[in-house]
């Protein structure tokens, strides 16, 4: 067991519909990077979010994977975030979760985000996904799926929730204050990793890409409207103090949810 996880939050813009584009920056951004555990790239970060481009979905024998299987193998780390996959004649949000000795773990996002008819597009998933990784659980999510409390709900005592994002600058104080109570609510670690620059569709995105501690307190921030990374050290052990002095996930609501 790892009792601390060196994490790397990546704030970038991406380029509109361009995979190839968006892995060579990528991939020199992370040319800076040293000694991380974790990278977490943002929600559909080849493309950008560009929900009627299925045709640029790939297999999960992709270039896009495998290009993140080379990334995690050379850099020895953890390196995930979401991308458009088809299999078995539907298009997913996957989240990809890619270790550095091949193991990959993938989670498809459930809430379609229906401004922009997200689900006339995508299938939704059905399922979270908890990650045990050197001691640690991890739960990823998907942007709209921050909104859903219930079923971000830690009733299997996860150590760190992991939201990856294109959130627009219009909404971007609900993405705060989310961030914050699902943070306090779970007694967890918190991490939002959000796109910065302008999209196909005109929406502006200012990042606010974030790390916060389990009583909701701002550990650190990407700066505003910045291409730029987030490096930091979260304690296990800091986070079992918290919850032994403030046993508060003992009453927690048994449900389930559909």
């Amino acid at each position: 067991m790892k009792q601390a996880l060196n994490i790397c939050l990546l704030q970038c813009d991406l380029h509109w519909e361009d995979p190839l584009k968006n892995r060579s920056q990528i991939g020199a951004y992370l040319e800076k990077v040293n000694d991380a555990d974790l990278i977490i790239l943002p929600e559909m970060f080849s493309t950008g979010f560009s929900v009627a481009s299925t045709h640029l979905a790939e297999t999960m024998a992709g270039e896009t994977l495998t290009w993140m299987k080379s990334v995690s193998k050379k850099k020895e780390t953890v390196l995930c975030g979401s991308i458009m996959i088809k299999e078995q004649g539907h298009i997913f949000n996957r989240f990809l979760w890619v270790e550095p000795k091949g193991r990959v773990l993938h989670y498809d996002k459930r809430h379609l985000f229906n401004l922009i008819e997200e689900e006339k597009h995508f299938s939704a998933g059905t399922d979270r996904l908890i990650v045990e990784y050197q001691g640690w659980k991890i739960c990823p999510m998907i942007c709209y799926d921050l909104r859903f409390p219930v079923f971000a709900r830690n009733d299997v005592d996860y150590d760190m929730l992991l939201f990856v994002a294109n959130w627009p600058e219009r909404r971007i104080a609900a993405w705060d204050t989310l961030l914050k109570a699902r943070a306090i609510e779970n007694q967890a670690y918190v991490i939002g990793v959000n796109r910065v620059g302008v999209d196909g569709y005109k929406a502006l995105y200012s990042g606010h890409s974030q790390v916060i501690d389990a009583d909701g307190d701002l550990i650190s921030m990407a700066p505003e409207n910045e291409i730029g990374f987030v490096e930091i050290s979260l304690s296990k052990k800091h986070l079992s103090k918290l919850r032994q002095r403030l046993p508060f996930l003992a009453d927690r609501d048994d449900f389930n949810f559909k």
